[in-house]
């Protein structure tokens, strides 16, 4: 698929944009082909564009440039992309800027943090019109089952079997911009998405598929959560549990739960970059760290990490006290 009519048809059928509209595009050196695309399709939409692109460097970054806080400041944008480099050092970095968007609240961000060319012309991005309605379908049609949801079990084959409650929070998706919550989302999108109470979390999660900043993984991780909290980290990987450790270690709440995901995007694959990989289809997510742009959210953590998980089982019990699978082994029933 041409990558400027997929970033193109995001742009109207995610964030909604209109003719006459202001898009700020914030772009990474090293990801100029991927902000030319989105420039290019927020004018042939009718949009006026202004581009920015931030120099690279094998520094961590950890500050906002006083660049895009003078862009942000000056409230000249409706909507804004954001397109950085994969990096889990540098998310503290990205949540600032989130942070920084939407404090403003009327505006309308895609975030795309490690997002390639190749997620617009092969991948999870490359929708047409008809694949982003079918997935707004998808993630509509989850959300009504998912009303009143009390408590959440999720198993796997590979030995997760984890619960939490979701009780006053409500399940939100990303495949299209919500007006009334005003909340950024990531793109490529297909997710159904709520922020788990924060001292919820108990059992073992079992994350056999890949890491958020790190991608793939080849050997699983076990993570064993009390009270919300991720107390244990177990991986025949030394390497990958030493980046999960250190990421998790930023602040007191980088360990507590913040998310819990369906993936719903047929066209997502298991990629190096996680950002595609977790909307895969027949999968779901559970993630550590920063929640509080969810409903309900209370994680103030600096940093956010996300475990994928393959063939999942979700029990939900709803406020009735009924219980019911949801999905089986990946498969939404």
């Amino acid at each position: 698929m041409d990558a400027q009519e997929s970033a193109k048809n995001a742009l109207k059928y995610v964030l909604d944009a209109i003719p006459n509209e202001r898009i700020a595009i914030i772009c990474d050196e090293e990801c100029l082909p991927v902000g030319d695309a989105f420039a290019k399709g927020a004018m042939e939409l009718g949009l006026w564009v202004k581009s920015l692109a931030l120099s690279g460097g094998t520094d961590v970054r950890k500050d906002i440039p006083r660049e895009i806080s003078d862009i942000v400041a000056s409230r000249s944008s409706d909507l804004y992309i954001t397109i950085f480099r994969d990096s889990e050092k540098e998310t503290p970095f990205r949540v600032k800027i989130i942070d920084l968007i939407h404090r403003y609240r009327k505006y309308r961000l895609g975030h795309c943090p490690g997002i390639t060319l190749d997620m617009l012309t092969e991948g999870a991005l490359a929708l047409s019109s008809q694949d982003h309605l079918e997935l707004q379908d998808t993630a509509r049609n989850l959300m009504s089952k998912l009303s009143g949801t009390k408590e959440v079990r999720v198993m796997s084959p590979r030995g997760t079997d984890i619960s939490f409650s979701v009780a006053g929070r409500d399940f939100f998706t990303d495949t299209k911009f919500d007006w009334k919550m005003y909340k950024w989302g990531n793109l490529p999108t297909g997710e159904v998405i709520v922020g788990p109470v924060e001292n919820s979390l108990n059992g073992t999660l079992v994350c056999d598929l890949a890491v958020g900043g790190i991608g793939p993984i080849s050997s699983p991780i076990t993570i064993t959560a009390k009270d919300g909290r991720a107390v244990k980290f177990e991986s025949s990987d030394q390497s990958v549990l030493g980046r999960v450790e250190g990421a998790l270690s930023i602040d007191e709440m980088a360990r507590h739960v913040g998310e819990f995901a369906f993936g719903l995007n047929k066209k997502a694959r298991l990629s190096a970059n996680f950002l595609e990989a977790e909307k895969v289809g027949n999968t779901i997510h559970i993630a550590f760290g920063h929640n509080l742009d969810f409903p309900g959210g209370m994680n103030n953590s600096a940093t956010h990490m996300d475990f994928l998980v393959s063939k999942p089982t979700v029990e939900v019990t709803n406020e009735m006290g009924s219980r019911f699978i949801l999905m089986k082994n990946g498969s939404l029933i």
